[in-house]
């Protein structure tokens, strides 16, 4: 064999990836550093920005499972607090010195009694309170398309097999806090496709009261199901640590996860003191580390077929690490740039070195593996035949040859 093919050869393995599903864990990752980045800025332009990021990444990689389609149903749900934060600061405007700001529309007020002082029903609606109201609930819809991201990439079922072995007696609770939302869009679909072919046409509010009783019995049902599945394999059961390592184990748990919730208000409030950040949420992660080693020492398990963590894995995961630590560290770029003023209104800008750290996180959506697909959805070859099935084998005498199962 010749340089020239055996380099040749090595280009087409290259282009042409094998499809295999990503470590559900390099996902988690990715969301959360774009959620990160997101609870750091009201600037429009950048959450948007990032809302782009996570929809080009979830369609170019997103599989073929039920709850892979559940990001849309994240920008509903997403668009719904926007309109209800907004809706909230007209309603509840509070005082305002309307000689210096804009006027949009003037509520009737509504007297409240003497215990809710400081708190207005009505009045004046404000230019800059909308506009503050509008970048506030943008933030938090961009977090939640971040979850909705990480719902729609990762598989569920396969992220609580790296689930670690000083949880797995909390395995039950674990399992049906993570699985009733993508089950929850899975129901979904099933109620609706089961409407369509009763003929059932109704819309509106009707409609969602046809829907969400059936949607949520049976999202439960289900991950209950899988709940009491994973507990007829011993989760969720007594082990064998003594009462002292239990105790140890718990008290470094809470201990982390209180750092960790300190860690994340230190890290969206700017006002908070500087301890609340970084520090905290480090120092959280570390107890909580600990809490996980030393409980996963008395648990022995197997795995079969365990994901693996390749290359792959770690570009997707640092790609959204690069644009958390950007706009963390305040690199190359100032407050105002993050967060545009509102009282005056201002015109939100483009900062360079944030912009190009968020574009960054759009890597994913090429370094990431191609997703398994069935041979009906699958690209067809140049020569425009279906490609081979997942189990066969190439002949070297001819077509491909079906492995009897």
């Amino acid at each position: 064999m010749t340089v020239t093919s055996r380099s040749h050869r090595w280009s087409l393995a290259a282009h042409r990836r094998l499809p295999r599903t990503l470590h559900p864990v390099a996902w988690w990752v990715w969301a959360l550093g774009l959620a990160t980045a997101a609870s750091r800025t009201t600037n429009p332009v950048l959450l948007l920005l990032i809302v782009a990021v996570l929809g080009v990444v979830v369609a170019a990689r997103r599989g073929e499972a039920p709850w892979a389609r559940a990001f849309r149903y994240y920008l509903g749900l997403a668009l719904a607090v926007v309109v209800i934060r907004v809706a909230f600061r007209s309603l509840f405007g509070g005082a305002v010195d309307v000689t210096t700001v804009h006027v949009l529309v003037t509520l009737p007020r509504i007297p409240l009694p003497r215990w809710a002082a400081g708190i207005q029903l009505g009045g004046a609606v404000t230019l800059e309170g909308t506009v503050g109201a509008l970048y506030d609930g943008l933030r938090l819809g961009v977090l939640l398309c971040c979850l909705g991201a990480a719902n729609s990439l990762a598989n569920p079922k396969r992220a609580l097999r790296v689930l670690p072995g000083a949880l797995y007696e909390l395995g039950v609770a674990v399992v049906v806090s993570l699985s009733v939302a993508p089950q929850l869009v899975e129901s979904v679909q099933r109620v609706r496709r089961a409407r369509r072919l009763r003929g059932d046409t109704a819309v509106g509010r009707h409609a969602l009261r046809s829907i969400a009783i059936p949607v949520l019995e049976d999202a439960l049902e289900r991950s209950l199901r899988l709940a009491a599945a994973m507990d007829s394999r011993g989760y969720g059961r007594t082990g064998t640590a003594s009462p002292r390592d239990r105790r140890v184990t718990g008290v470094l748990m809470i201990g982390g996860m209180a750092g960790l919730c300190a860690g994340a208000y230190g890290l969206v409030d700017a006002g908070a003191p500087g301890v609340l950040g970084l520090p905290a949420l480090l120092a959280g992660a570390a107890l909580c580390c600990v809490g996980l080693v030393l409980g996963g020492r008395r648990v022995r398990r197997s795995q079969y077929r365990p994901d693996p963590w390749a290359l792959a894995e770690w570009v997707v995961a640092v790609s959204a690490v690069v644009p958390a630590a950007v706009l963390v560290a305040a690199v190359g770029h100032g407050v105002a740039a993050l967060n545009p003023s509102t009282d005056p209104l201002v015109w939100p800008t483009l900062p360079a070195i944030p912009t190009v750290a968020i574009l960054f996180a759009a890597v994913a959506g090429v370094a990431a593996p191609p997703p398994i697909r069935s041979a009906s959805t699958a690209p067809r070859r140049e020569d425009g035949r279906s490609p081979a099935p997942a189990d066969a084998v190439s002949s070297p005498a001819g077509p491909p040859v079906e492995v009897p199962a």
